[in-house]
């Protein structure tokens, strides 16, 4: 059943709907359309199920597009816009996330000594079959022992030496700040010192809860609410040396990478919906509410990371994140490289949410 949460407009109704480039959104909504082929999403507990899209990615692998105005007569075609009403009493907000570039070396050296570690053969999935007694409900990951099951080590204890000798290395690089980073985004470009260029992208986490480091260094006073952004966060690490490993430990969470090709050196890394990210036109989304795949209209008149006068463009749903939480939620996928990384760092803005819903829900909840 279709959420409350959705409340149908006209495309009218949505702020610069027919001055978008729908064909950039609909050549990433094609990419999904194509993955889909293999194995169907998990449909969001709002009730935009994978049934009512999976005709729609039919089509979409059917019909020639090849202009916007194309474009935005298929999405008109099978959608109907809803805003999304927030039930949290707060307005809908956007962040921005990237795909960071390093240098980084293949092996450990003098300069090059923080890795990437792959994961580890010891780290269980965990659900409802495999839960031991009294672990939090909230892992997703644990260890397995000869005892049977408990929580993983945590970043601290990694970063203390707990997996050394593993041989789970994959890369090094220079700075515990930029690997810190790359956790958070989780994936990056790697130029290594021999020459190549690689890619990591997330296998797999410790399943200990995110915690932000920004919102301490707020609730602490070290940076005002109005300079908070990812470059305030790493200028306030490289000021405090004494102080940067601590605050980073205060998020326990820790990432585990897989080696990817850099295929496409205009795409970003594969995501959690299984394809390659869109710059400007991929966003993350709460995974458990929402389905893979699904379009969003997202109005954010204050932002102007993007260029132009505000940011109002159609973005597919093609990944997820442990701070992605809420109906009217995502973080904007910016890109790969610095200046993705200047603009993802720059955004934190109130937006409103328009999901695209297939027609034939909203014809089911008439009747």
């Amino acid at each position: 059943m279709l959420s409350p949460l959705f409340k149908p407009v006209d495309f009218a109704d949505c702020p610069g709907w027919r001055d978008d480039q729908h064909l950039e959104a609909f050549r990433a909504f094609a990419r999904s359309a194509e993955w889909v082929k293999e194995k169907p999403y998990k449909s969001g507990s709002l009730g935009i199920s994978f049934e009512a899209l999976a005709p729609i990615f039919a089509d979409s692998r059917e019909t020639i597009v090849e202009s916007d105005g194309a474009a935005r007569t298929f999405f008109e075609k099978w959608f109907r816009p809803a805003l999304i009403d927030n039930a949290e009493a707060v307005g809908g907000f956007v962040t921005g996330f990237y795909e960071p570039e390093v240098v980084a070396s293949p092996v450990p050296t003098a300069r090059y000594a923080v890795p990437f570690l792959r994961r580890p053969a010891d780290l269980i999935d965990i659900d409802g079959n495999n839960r031991p007694e009294g672990l939090d409900p909230y892992f997703a990951f644990a260890r397995q022992t000869p005892a049977g099951v408990v929580e993983y080590f945590d970043r601290p204890a990694i970063e203390s030496g707990a997996l050394e000798g593993h041989g789970l290395e994959i890369a090094y690089v220079e700075s515990q700040i930029d690997a810190f980073f790359i956790h958070v985004q989780g994936a990056a470009r790697l130029k290594m010192t021999d020459g190549g260029l690689r890619r990591i992208t997330y296998a797999a986490k410790t399943g200990h809860r995110f915690t932000g480091i920004g919102k301490i260094l707020l609730e602490s006073g070290e940076v005002a609410p109005d300079k908070m952004s990812m470059q305030s966060i790493r200028d306030w690490l490289a000021d405090h040396p004494d102080s940067a490993q601590a605050l980073m430990w205060n998020n326990r969470s820790y990432i585990f990478f897989r080696e990817a090709d850099v295929d496409d050196p205009a795409m970003g890394p594969i995501a959690a919906a299984k394809v390659p990210l869109t710059a400007g036109r991929s966003v993350a989304v709460d995974r458990l509410l929402h389905t893979f795949g699904t379009p969003f209209y997202i109005h954010a008149p204050y932002l102007k990371a993007f260029g132009g006068e505000r940011f109002a463009r159609l973005m597919i749903a093609q990944d997820t994140g442990s701070a992605i939480v809420g109906a009217a939620r995502g973080d904007l996928f910016a890109g790969s490289g610095d200046a993705a990384g200047e603009i993802a760092g720059g955004i934190r803005h109130e937006a409103n949410f328009y999901a695209l819903v297939p027609r034939v829900l909203l014809a089911a909840a008439d009747r």
